[in-house]
């Protein structure tokens, strides 16, 4: 009976030798194998982590590439602006030198300008002599103020000369006063452009024409005292425009037309 237990135990003892003699041999090929596989999952872990900042870093370049693209664009097209900004200055410079030689040009322009009118107001028919010698005045004060600009001034001349060519177009009624036989007197003014300037008084007792060549007033005929009186009431536009026989001097005799 103990012979048998011992024997058993001794071939239990020998058929296990060798299995551990087997795992001890192969523990060190598991462990390295156990290594390498966790230094190619680290490895791996590493080129996944590159990749990954690759890919990062390459978006960020691109998104940089357009960045740098656009803004190059933008420079370009700022200096551009800044080229046809410097241009449009030096343009400004010559206008502005320009227009201080146009000033200095224009200036005694419009001085002359203004003496003609003047002459030519005295020498025209007397028709509103009030309102057109202060336009003059008006004018001649004008020419001498620092601060008013040369534009200004020369609009204003040619808004006079303006007016005074429309007298010739068109036909007016206006009140004045007369003096007639030494007598002040309210009459009503007929101007038809610059052909025919009569007065009448208001009870129309007295008509009177003015004759340019003579340069003084004539009287005229109550004959013409209706035709006198239709003309005013056109010129206010009380009336149509109709034909009118009115007094017009030529030369030095007066006839209907």
């Amino acid at each position: 009976m103990k012979h048998s237990i011992l024997s058993t135990v001794i071939l239990l003892t020998l058929s296990s030798a060798p299995s551990l003699a087997q795992d001890s041999t192969l523990a060190p090929v598991v462990d390295a194998a156990n290594e390498i596989t966790q230094a190619a999952k680290s490895s791996q872990h590493k080129v996944a982590t590159i990749a990954d900042s690759t890919q990062e870093r390459l978006q960020q370049y691109k998104q940089i590439t357009r960045q740098i693209q656009g803004l190059k664009a933008y420079t370009q097209q700022l200096q551009r602006q800044l080229q046809s900004q410097q241009a449009e200055k030096d343009e400004l410079n010559r206008s502005i030198d320009e227009v201080s030689v146009v000033e200095r040009q224009i200036t005694p322009l419009m001085l002359q300008m203004v003496e003609s009118l003047g002459v030519f107001i005295d020498l025209d028919v007397p028709f509103l002599p009030e309102e057109r010698q202060q336009r003059l005045a008006g004018l001649q004060a004008l020419m001498d103020r620092a601060d008013v600009a040369v534009s200004e001034k020369f609009r204003r001349v040619m808004e006079a000369f303006q007016i005074e060519a429309d007298y010739g177009r068109t036909i007016e009624a206006y009140n004045g006063v007369m003096e007639i036989a030494g007598q002040p007197q309210d009459v009503e003014f007929l101007r038809v452009g610059r052909t025919a300037l009569i007065y009448q008084t208001r009870d129309g007792s007295t008509i009177g024409v003015w004759n340019q060549q003579q340069r003084q007033w004539e009287p005229l005929s109550s004959s013409y005292a209706s035709a006198v009186q239709k003309a005013i009431r056109v010129a206010k536009k009380q009336l149509a425009p109709d034909l009118l026989m009115l007094p017009i001097h030529v030369a030095n005799s007066a006839v209907g037309e």
